[in-house]
């Protein structure tokens, strides 16, 4: 398995993991955190989810932006041709036009009409 499905694969689990993150979240502040016995005054705990959700959106987004950066170190883009691409290149340039042109053009005969 090459480095770049390495870190494709960890893309895509950190995704998974940050949309879990974001949709338990309430945008109103309430999310998780309301579910345990609603506003931040009643209990210690409650609290601290709203801080660890927080906390851990950033930390995946962070994480996520590092993994898309370093994967650009997976891909394949040494001097070799071992892409699709350049093989099509090649093969177009192998059937390209011939070099030589042909000495006489044979006249074509212009018909024209009588005028009336």
């Amino acid at each position: 398995m090459s480095t770049f499905s390495i870190f494709l694969t960890l893309i895509l689990i950190v995704c998974f993991l940050l949309i879990l993150v974001v949709m338990v979240q309430n945008p109103k502040g309430g999310g998780l955190s309301s579910s345990f016995g609603g506003g931040g005054q009643q209990l210690g705990g409650v609290q601290k989810t709203t801080d660890f959700l927080d906390r851990s959106t950033w930390i995946l987004a962070t994480l996520l932006l590092v993994l898309i950066l370093l994967s650009n170190f997976g891909l394949n883009t040494g001097g070799t041709k071992t892409t699709n691409e350049s093989k099509l290149i090649d093969a177009a340039t192998e059937q390209s036009i011939p070099e030589t042109i042909p000495e006489e053009i044979p006249e074509v005969p212009v018909e024209t009409t009588p005028e009336q």
